[in-house]
């Protein structure tokens, strides 16, 4: 199973990513900017502030989130989930259906906005029982979610 292609995110995942990312690193900027036209340091060093803030919102919005897109994706089987993500911390999990208890199917406003969901198997266990898979396209994370009910539904008869 584990050599089988996985199925790649959504690409919308990854502008969803930079903005979440542009967010984070707004206020860094600001500050800097603030400390920049302030005249806090001496004339010629006024922009120095600048360096480090623009550096680390270049990393976080151009550089990160398509590192994280290209190392997520999932393998979608008649009776388990497989879910692959992780750029510095690997991880690789299989929930099988007969283990999930419930389904969510989530969206915050930038998801919404853009037409992607969350797709959330809870199992049972208190050791990593839930298992997120984002970035899916919101009619797809609906569907997956009703084959996986259908199928636990089929199980428990």
């Amino acid at each position: 199973m584990d050599s089988e292609p996985l199925t790649k995110l959504d690409p919308a995942y990854t502008t969803v990513m930079r903005i979440e990312g542009a967010l984070t690193v707004l206020p860094f900027l600001v500050i800097a900017l603030v400390l920049g036209v302030a005249g806090v340091l001496p004339q010629p060093y006024t922009w120095a502030p600048m360096i480090v803030p623009v550096l680390i919102a270049i990393v976080f919005v151009l550089l990160v989130p398509v590192k994280r897109f290209m190392a997520r994706g999932y393998q979608f089987s008649d009776d388990r989930l497989r879910v692959v993500k992780g750029v510095l911390f690997h991880a690789d999990t299989v929930v099988p259906f007969s283990r999930v208890q419930h389904l969510d199917v989530e969206q915050g406003p930038l998801e919404r906005a853009f037409g992607i969901a969350r797709l959330i198997l809870h199992t049972a266990g208190t050791h990593n029982s839930s298992v997120t898979l984002p970035g899916l396209a919101h009619a797809d994370a609906v569907s997956m979610r009703e084959e996986i009910r259908a199928h636990v539904k089929r199980e428990s008869l």
